[in-house]
Formats: structure tokens, C-alpha cells, sequence
């Protein structure tokens, strides 16, 4: 544990250094956020149907993804761990005296978190001061604040977890993009990115509801809203860390096979 808590500090310490980067992410989150909401409030101003889920909640499921995006998209990648698989630098990985995958997840972890730490904060101060029905609202209760909260870090190592497989995979098809590509659009459609689940006809929540990536996303921003409730909330706990050891398995076992048949060319 203690080497992969040195690469988790060393590449989060990395991140934070990114202070102009994170600014240019803040203004782009800013106006994709704008954009989201706007579409909604014209949708419901012109809905004459009771929705599942009030503006003010989706008011703070935009608001939330855009703070923490980089703790909930697929598409954040790490084109270093890329080139190593493709380039067969690999071998210097394999070297190391610490096990591959938990070393590349303390890494991709750190990666996240330092990318969110520099954005989320301005993002969630200036939203909470905008007018109505623009505003990011207070959390339900002080307990779906807390819950929220952890269900954010469980959802954060699912969506590592899944990550980890794409790059698995690159081990086989010696090429990341159809795999970030597949990953990345099902991953964001199904876990309430483009439409918020409570949205989607009911024949596709039944198969949202069936796989992990709901957990990532959706379902903490929904416990902050209020939208589930925390008694919901605490059954719903044990499945996302169910989810976790499972994929975490997954990923650990496809990464031995792959790394048995591993071939590393080059002078």
C-alpha cells in the first residue's frame, strides 16, 4: 500500500499544477451548463404533464455533473498508460515490485481528483448565487449531504474500475479508441449524463437500473436533490459496493490473463 499511496499523492500533487487549464475547463463547464439548463426550462415551461423529477432537481443534477465532471465521465483518460501498452514501454511497468493494477489505479485516481479539486469549488459557489430557477440549491437534508458525498467516492471507484478495463482491453486490441469510444457513449447515455434517468421511458430504466453505471453519477446527484430518499438511499449502498468488488475482480483477473500473454518488441 505504501507505493501506491506515494504514485496516488505524487500524481495528484501533478494535477493540481494545472491551475490554467483547470480555468479554461471552469468557463467550458460553465456554458455547457447554461446550455443543459436552458434546454430544460424551456421544456418544462411548455410540459403539460407532471414530471418525475421538479426543475429544481435538475437544476442541481446539471450543476453537479458539471462540478465534478472529472470525477464521472469515461472519456477523461490517461494517454501515458496508452502509450506504454501500444509503445512496449510496458516492460518498465512490469519491473516495478508492486502489483500493475493497483499502481495504475492509485495513479488514475489521483488523476480525477486533482482534475475536480481545481474546478468544482468555483463551479458550486457561483451556481449556488444565480437566480431561479438557474440556482444550484441547497442540499435535501444534512444526511443526503453526507450521503451524497459517499456515494460520489464509492461512484468515483466504479467509474475507475471501468476505466481500468479499457485499458485492459488495449493489451488486446493494441488500439484505445473503439474501446474509449464504446465505454465512453454508453457509459455517459446510461448513467444519466445525456437524459437523467428519471427521464428515460421505464423500459429503459429497467436495463439502466440493471448495470453499474448509474452508481457513478445519477445516483449521488439524485440523493443531494432529494430526489431519492436516504432511507432508499442506504439499501441502494450495499449494491454500488457490490458493484465495486465485482468489477474491481473482473479487472484484476482480465489484467493476468493479459499480462501472461503479453509481447514486448523493440531494441
Amino acid at each position: 500500500m505504501r507505493a501506491y499511496l506515494s504514485v496516488f499523492r505524487l500524481r495528484l500533487s501533478m494535477g493540481l499544477q494545472y491551475r490554467t487549464a483547470a480555468l479554461a475547463g471552469i468557463a467550458t463547464q460553465f456554458f455547457w451548463g447554461f446550455l443543459i439548463l436552458m434546454v430544460f426550462v424551456a421544456f418544462y415551461s411548455q410540459s403539460s404533464i407532471d414530471s418525475p423529477i421538479s426543475l429544481p432537481q435538475i437544476a442541481d443534477y446539471i450543476w453537479l455533473q458539471q462540478a465534478f465532471l472529472a470525477l464521472i465521465v469515461l472519456w477523461f483518460r490517461d494517454n501515458e498508460l496508452f502509450q506504454l501498452i501500444t509503445g512496449g514501454n510496458i516492460a518498465y511497468e512490469l519491473c516495478r515490485p508492486s502489483e500493475l493494477y493497483g499502481f495504475w489505479y492509485a495513479k488514475l485516481l489521483a488523476q480525477r481528483l486533482s482534475g475536480a479539486l481545481l474546478r468544482c469549488f468555483p463551479i458550486l459557489l457561483v451556481a449556488a448565487f444565480l437566480p431561479e430557477p438557474y440556482r444550484l440549491n441547497l442540499p435535501a437534508t444534512f444526511e443526503a449531504a453526507i450521503l451524497s458525498f459517499v456515494a460520489l467516492l464509492f461512484g468515483l471507484l466504479i467509474l475507475v474500475s471501468i476505466s481500468m478495463l479499457i485499458y485492459i482491453s488495449t493489451f488486446v486490441t493494441m488500439s484505445p479508441a473503439g474501446s474509449l469510444l464504446l465505454f465512453a457513449v454508453l457509459g455517459e447515455f446510461l448513467a444519466g449524463m445525456i437524459i437523467p434517468i428519471p427521464l428515460m421511458p421505464s423500459w429503459m430504466r429497467s436495463i439502466v437500473y440493471a448495470l453499474p453505471f448509474r452508481f457513478t453519477s445519477d445516483f449521488p446527484f439524485r440523493i443531494y436533490s432529494g430526489h431519492i430518499p436516504v432511507n432508499e438511499a442506504l439499501k441502494l449502498l450495499p449494491l454500488q459496493l457490490a458493484w465495486l468488488a465485482a468489477l474491481v475482480a473482473v479487472g484484476k483477473y482480465t489484467m493476468s490473463k493479459a499480462l501472461r500473454r503479453v509481447v514486448v518488441q523493440g531494441g
